[in-house]
Formats: C-alpha cells, sequence, structure tokens
C-alpha cells in the first residue's frame, strides 16, 4: 500500500510539473505573439506626371541600420502591394520574413491600383504601358535608396511574374545602385509567347490528355463547361463559342445540334483560343479595362524577350531564380532559358533554385493550375540564405556546382549554383 501511494505521489508530483511546465510554454508563447520584431513606414511615391502612389517600409523593429534592402516588384493584373489575392499576399509574407531577419524592405501599390487590388483611377491603370510600370519601378528604387536606415551599396530588386521582366531592365539601367535581383516565377520570353501558352496551349493540351478520353479529338461542350480546371484554363467554352444574331448572344447552331454537341480540338477550339488570345490587345475605344489592359499587352508584345537581355545584366550583379515547378503561368522552362543563357554569356554568380509541386505563388499546386495561398516556408528560407550571403550579412551559401536538399517529402528543393570556376 505505502509503494502505491508513493507511486501515486511521484505520478501526480510529475503530472504537475508537466501542467505546469506546458502553461509556461503556452504562456510564453502567447507572450512572444506581442514582441514587436519589424516596424514599418507608410510612404507616399510620386511617379510623375501628377501621379502618386502608396507604399509601405518595412524595417527591423531593432538598430538604426544601415540595413540592405530589397524592392519588391510585383507581377502583371490589378496588384497592389501585398500582391493580394485568394488566400495569398506574398509580397507582405516576403516583406514580414526578411524585415525579422534583417533587411528592409519598400513595397508599392501598382499605378492606378490601391488597397486589396481596387482600381483608384481608372484612366490611370487602362492606360498603363511597360515604360511607365519601368519608371515606376525606378523611382521606388530612388525612394528606397534614399531612406536613412537603408545602406545604399547593399540593395536587392525582387521581381515576381511581370516584376522578372522589370527587375533585369532596372538593373541594367541602374547598375551602380543594384547589387543583386531576385526572379521569382521568370519570364524569359515574350509575354506574346506567354499569353499563347497560358490561352491556347495549355487549354488544348488539356482538353487532349483530360476529356478527350477515348483520343477521338473530339471535346463535349458540356463537360468541358463542368470542368473547373478546364474552365479556368479557357474561360465559358459556351461564350467562346457564341454567335450574335443581332443584340441576342446564342451559342452557334453549328454546335448546337443535340443536348450534348462535341466539337474538334484541332480544328474548332483551337482557332478560337488563338482568337481569344489576338484579342487581348485589342484596344476598344470608350472601353474602361478592369483587368489586364490592351495598352498594357501591346506594350508588353513590343519588349525585346528578357532572355535577349539577361546577359546585360552587370558581372557585378548576382541573380538568384526560384521557380515552382508546377508553375502553368511561367513554366520552369523559362527558368531554364535564362539560367542557359547566364551560363553562356559567362555571369559570374547566378543561382538557380527549383521547388517540385509548387506554382506560380510558391504554393503547392497541380500540374493543370495555381494553388492559391501562403508562400512555403523552405522558399522563404532559401530566399533569405540567399540573400543574407549576397548583402554583407554573412559569407557562408552553397558554393557547389549542383547540389540537392531535402526539405520535406513534397518540397525538395534542386539548386543549382553557378560561379566563374563552373565548368560549360
Amino acid at each position: 500500500m505505502t509503494l502505491s501511494v508513493g507511486l501515486l505521489l511521484i505520478a501526480t508530483l510529475a503530472l504537475s510539473c508537466l501542467s505546469t511546465s506546458i502553461v509556461k510554454q503556452q504562456d510564453q508563447a502567447l507572450a512572444q505573439q506581442y514582441i514587436q520584431t519589424i516596424k514599418y513606414r507608410n510612404l507616399v511615391i510620386d511617379l510623375g506626371n501628377g501621379v502618386k502612389t502608396n507604399a509601405q517600409l518595412t524595417l527591423p523593429a531593432v538598430g538604426k541600420g544601415p540595413f540592405p534592402a530589397v524592392l519588391l516588384v510585383h507581377g502583371s493584373g490589378r496588384t497592389d502591394m501585398n500582391e493580394t489575392g485568394p488566400n495569398a499576399k506574398p509580397f507582405w509574407q516576403i516583406s514580414q520574413y526578411l524585415s525579422e531577419r534583417g533587411f528592409a524592405v519598400l513595397r508599392y501599390d501598382k499605378r492606378g491600383i490601391g488597397a486589396n487590388h481596387a482600381i483608384v483611377d481608372s484612366n490611370i491603370w487602362g492606360n498603363a504601358t511597360f515604360n511607365d510600370l519601368k519608371r515606376d519601378a525606378q523611382r521606388a528604387l530612388a525612394v528606397l535608396i534614399n531612406q536613412p536606415e537603408v545602406d545604399p551599396n547593399e540593395i536587392t530588386i525582387l521581381g515576381h511574374s511581370e516584376g522578372t521582366i522589370l527587375a533585369p531592365r532596372v538593373a541594367i539601367d541602374n547598375a551602380t545602385k543594384v547589387k543583386n535581383i531576385v526572379l521569382m516565377g521568370a519570364v524569359a520570353q515574350n509575354s506574346s509567347d506567354i499569353a499563347y501558352l497560358q490561352g491556347v496551349s495549355m487549354p488544348l493540351l488539356y482538353a487532349e490528355k483530360v476529356l478527350d478520353r477515348d483520343h477521338s479529338g473530339m471535346l463535349s461542350i458540356s463537360e468541358a463547361n463542368q470542368n473547373p480546371v478546364f474552365s479556368t484554363l479557357a474561360g465559358n467554352l459556351t461564350l467562346l463559342l457564341e454567335t450574335t444574331n443581332g443584340t441576342k448572344h446564342q451559342l452557334n447552331p453549328k454546335y448546337n445540334t443535340n443536348n450534348d454537341a462535341y466539337i474538334s480540338i484541332n480544328n474548332e477550339l483551337k482557332p478560337k483560343l488563338i482568337a481569344q488570345v489576338k484579342s487581348l490587345s485589342v484596344v476598344t475605344p470608350g472601353k474602361k479595362c478592369t483587368g489586364t489592359c490592351p495598352i498594357w499587352f501591346r506594350s508588353h508584345y513590343a519588349l525585346e524577350p528578357t532572355l535577349s537581355i539577361i546577359g546585360n545584366v552587370p558581372p557585378k550583379t548576382s541573380i538568384l531564380i526560384l521557380q515552382g515547378e508546377n508553375d502553368t503561368q511561367t513554366p520552369v522552362h523559362q527558368a531554364f532559358l535564362l539560367q542557359q543563357a547566364l551560363i553562356d554569356k559567362r555571369h559570374p554568380d547566378h543561382t538557380l533554385i527549383t521547388y517540385p509541386n509548387l506554382g506560380h505563388l510558391f504554393y503547392p499546386s497541380s500540374e493543370w493550375q495555381t494553388g492559391f495561398g501562403p508562400i512555403q516556408q523552405n522558399v522563404l528560407a532559401d530566399l533569405y540564405a540567399w540573400l543574407e550571403a549576397h548583402s554583407g550579412l554573412s559569407h557562408s551559401y552553397v558554393t557547389t556546382t549542383t547540389a540537392t536538399s531535402t526539405i520535406g517529402v513534397a518540397n525538395t528543393s534542386s539548386l543549382n549554383t553557378n560561379t566563374t570556376s563552373s565548368k560549360r
């Protein structure tokens, strides 16, 4: 009986200690939520010609600097400073992560756009060209450099999607000011090629590989319209195939011979998709643009591909390319092309990291559709590690020609680092 009581007392004491420990850990975790690790300053950037936009500078909570700094340049479309989207704010996430670890980060609303990607001036937004956006990025760069907490010799431009077209060009034009560029979801080819890939190649491939089960080359209109992935890729197929009879829109009779009409994927669907992509750059007088605008498309189509100019990035400007292998908007081959061009030009310091199963937002995605959610932690860790080593904070970074690191089964990152000593 004495032994049992003794054991009971020991067990009670152990449970009491464990309970106390758990409570202390919970209290500590709750307390940590209220510890300030970053601070911020709201700014207004003058873009010229009476156009202004809101911006925010985030800084480490401790210290006066000067801190290495990063300018975030957004992707295409109506984009605010956070790159706000469904279940995702990638630029807000990047700014928090980097500022907590010692970086100043500047992000800004795209011209004509306000919080939550709302259009605040349809005229400014609808007439924005690539050159406007490039000048905006350069003005934001100047604002960042002039902040008292920023080290002007440690500046990085990070571009996502369309921002990967802007960042190299801004770096080339500001060779003495930009030390590093980071390209996330990179674009190598002209935007017309990307539009064709997104609007024609991907829907056709999905129709052939997934919807055309008997390999007849025919597509059921009703099945296609009910398939959420195909609808995301191609839009509403009925509207795509409709005809206009006076003021009435209806499905073209030749596609409506029965309740489950079929069309030829190659002979009927493909021409419609091509026509739809071509219409993106057609300006309709008097029509307000609420999405990605025809004037913007035209300005992009006139550009030389980034693949042709990436070799002009100064040798002293280091380059990091991060790419999801399931990116359906700027597929991984875009990053491979840039990597090949940099090797061909013998650029001395460029790194490519690819992530299996991640999409355009660096969130788990299928091979057909972009997943919406926060950037995965291993991507942020890779970004910080590279920036830390390239911004005067440390000198520890992988310099082997090829290495592979496993960070969870689903998100293994393949790392390729090239230096002047790399063999061709």
